[in-house]
């Protein structure tokens, strides 16, 4: 028999499964359930796209073979060009630009850059639920920065100094945030720009929503804009909700040359590179134009309203902050429950819907769950048809 507490790595052992794929998992058992778990566009990958990497496999012998591990040349460049165009910031296309399989394979990369066990990373609270995982997997230690929710789940910069020991390497930042959808002011993230300078930290800016920002789109502001953090400052940008790309697995980092090099030793041992089709769709992504992005982020628009409508009709059950960019709210719990995990198992198994508890991103989302609204119209109507069924006001 084997004796698994000896062969399993604590670090691993101790850490969870996603809450998100868990409940995912799990209403995939339940007939006839409607999930709002699970971040997952239900939009096409756009026609430009799938033609260019259908043309590239009926016509480029090589793209089944490995690419660079850092990327492909003209990926890169047409990367650097992009986020020059996005961010007003030049950037080297081999000194600066690195193609990852997804931001969460690139987090994961650069955690292990930076992290010896114990070393501390402060997150936002509530805060993407993998992130603490990744933390945990490399010894590492999550400090939760508590957002304020009577303030629209905003940041607390007086919160930070509160935050930081010797131990601290990094911020992890997700802005449009997951699971809130709160989109950050650039006072406050300048305010941490002057923080992470002032003690040395690195900031991780994980960026899967900046093109789905609803509210006062004009005002918002990138934090990769900033010249002065670029060296102390590692940004991530996925293909998935942008341009619908969530099964190719692409995205890119744009770092500083001294960590560059060091995230190149942890990609080519772990992965070699990111897949060569993926990469020849995402030039066509960042070539073909942006008109698919504005018809995404109408679209999510209109089901933001929808689900804050639905929302609306059911007080005794939810309090909400509205949200203003990605696609997620995360509503407080105001009907009678234990915990959140308690509540959304009861949810998917007396009314057939499937949410996604919010003590899975941090502390401060206990009495919450958090609500997709990327599906289409008909399974937002339907589990609200349902929520309202079981518990009627």
């Amino acid at each position: 028999m084997v004796d698994a507490s000896q062969l399993i790595s604590r670090n691993v052992e101790g850490a969870k499964l996603s809450a998100i794929k868990e409940m995912a998992m799990r209403s995939a058992k339940v007939e006839g359930a409607v999930s709002l778990a699970w971040g997952l566009p239900s939009f096409s990958t756009p026609e430009h796209i799938r033609r260019a990497a259908a043309d590239a496999l009926a016509g480029d012998p090589d793209v089944g073979k490995y690419t660079l591990p850092n990327g492909m040349a003209a990926l890169r460049e047409c990367v650097a060009q992009h986020h020059a165009k996005m961010t007003d910031v030049e950037v080297d296309s081999e000194k600066n630009v690195f193609i990852t399989a997804g931001n969460m394979q690139g987090m994961n990369s650069l955690l292990h850059c930076i992290l010896e066990p114990g070393d501390e990373v402060i997150l936002t609270d509530p805060g993407f639920a993998s992130h603490v995982q990744q933390i945990r997997m490399f010894g590492g230690v999550s400090v939760p920065w508590p957002l304020d929710e009577d303030a629209g789940w905003q940041l607390d910069s007086q919160a930070l100094s509160g935050l930081i020991t010797q131990r601290t390497k990094a911020i992890i930042l997700v802005t449009p945030s997951n699971p809130t959808g709160a989109v950050f002011p650039k006072e406050d993230l300048v305010a941490l720009a002057e923080f992470a300078k002032k003690h040395s930290l690195l900031v991780l800016l994980d960026d899967p929503y900046s093109d789905l920002v609803y509210d006062r789109a004009h005002e918002f502001f990138n934090l990769a804009m900033d010249r002065s953090l670029f060296d102390q400052m590692a940004y991530l940008f996925t293909f998935s909700k942008s341009h619908a790309m969530s099964g190719w697995r692409l995205g890119y980092m744009i770092v500083p040359d001294w960590l560059r090099q060091q995230v190149l030793k942890v990609h080519d041992a772990t992965l070699i590179c990111s897949p060569h089709i993926s990469q020849v769709a995402g030039m066509a992504a960042l070539s073909g134009g942006r008109e698919h992005i504005e018809q995404f982020r109408n679209i999510l628009a209109a089901r933001r309203r929808l689900i804050c409508e639905r929302l609306d009709r059911v007080p005794h059950i939810f309090e909400y902050v509205k949200p203003e960019g990605a696609y997620y709210v995360l509503p407080r719990i105001v009907a009678d429950h234990d915990n959140s995990f308690e509540f959304s198992l009861r949810l998917l198994d007396e009314a057939r819907v499937s949410v996604t508890p919010g003590s899975a991103f941090g502390p401060s989302g206990e009495h919450h769950v958090r609500l997709a609204f990327c599906v289409d119209d008909d399974d937002i109507n339907m589990a609200f048809d349902r929520l309202e069924a079981w518990l009627p006001g």
